[in-house]
C-alpha cells in the first residue's frame, strides 16, 4: 500500500470522489480557451509582442484541460511512477476535497 492510498483511507476520501473533483476543477472554460487563443495569435508576431510584454503583466495560466483518470489513480494507489503533472493533478483534487471537508490542505511530500 502506498503513501497515498493510506492517505485516502485516513481522510476516509472516496477515489470516485477524487475522479469526479478533477473532472470539475481541469475542465477548460472560456477564460483558458480565450488564453490559448491569444497565444496562438501572437506566435508569428515575436517583436511587437515582446516589446508589449514588458508592459503588461504576464498572462495567466490555463488550466489543462486533462482531469485525473481512473488509470492513473490505481497507479497512485500502486505505488508506482507518476510524472510531474498527474502528481499536481491529483494533489489538487485531494486538496478541494479536503476543503470541503474544512481541513487543511496538503502539500505534495505528504501524498508521495
Amino acid at each position: 500500500m502506498s503513501r497515498f492510498a493510506e492517505f485516502l483511507s485516513t481522510e476516509k476520501i472516496d477515489p470516485r470522489r477524487l475522479i469526479a473533483a478533477s473532472r470539475q476543477l481541469e475542465k477548460l472554460r472560456p477564460e483558458d480557451r480565450a488564453i490559448r487563443l491569444q497565444k496562438r495569435l501572437n506566435k508569428g508576431k515575436e517583436a511587437p509582442a515582446a516589446a508589449e510584454g514588458a508592459a503588461a503583466a504576464p498572462p495567466k495560466k490555463p488550466r489543462t484541460g486533462r482531469p485525473v483518470t481512473q488509470r492513473v489513480l490505481t497507479a497512485a494507489s500502486s505505488g508506482a511512477s507518476l510524472t510531474g503533472p498527474q502528481k499536481t493533478r491529483l494533489l489538487r483534487a485531494v486538496n478541494h476535497l479536503l476543503g470541503q471537508k474544512k481541513k487543511d490542505p496538503v502539500d505534495l511530500r505528504k501524498l508521495f
